[in-house]
């Protein structure tokens, strides 16, 4: 049996924190982690590197980014999950354009789809099992040469 889970691009925590901060038409999203990309499974010589909002609770990953106009550059957001399956997003209510990252339990870029059209009801999936998901700017993964089979570490 395959469930397709279908997530919005948006965000809204509760949850404060002494990191940085930025406010964004009233709400704001709290980076308190980094996710660290690489060409390698070794995790050696970084491509590059993002600030990243959290969504882990139901709640979180359904709101996403909805509502939210503008994410500094090095910023993003990671969606984490309890297990690896097949994910899908859309951008209903989310005025960026996004890059979203699928990523596997071993770390590994499973799908990546770039630039996605704002407020769009297109199904994004990630084609095989990931147990997280990164959005960052629409033409993040093309700026830095982000590609699938690359890897990503996420830090707390």
């Amino acid at each position: 049996m395959l469930v397709i889970l279908l997530f919005s691009c948006g965000q809204n925590h509760g949850e404060q924190s002494s990191s940085t901060s930025e406010s964004t038409s009233g709400r704001e999203l709290n980076y308190t982690a980094e996710v660290r990309f690489f060409k390698d499974r070794e995790f050696t010589d970084a491509i590059t590197s993002a600030r990243m909002a959290i969504a882990e609770t139901d709640r979180e990953r359904q709101e996403g980014l909805m509502g939210v106009y503008h994410m500094p550059s090095d910023a993003g957001m990671i969606f984490l999950f309890a297990r690896e399956q097949e994910l899908s997003f859309w951008m209903a209510n989310t005025p960026l354009p996004l890059d979203i990252i699928f990523v596997n339990s071993d770390n590994k870029i499973v799908r990546i789809h770039s630039n996605t059209p704002p407020y769009s009801q297109q199904n994004f999936s990630s084609g095989e099992p990931a147990i997280k998901a990164v959005e960052v700017n629409g033409g993040f993964a093309a700026r830095y040469d982000i590609q699938e089979g690359h890897y990503v570490e996420f830090l707390r």
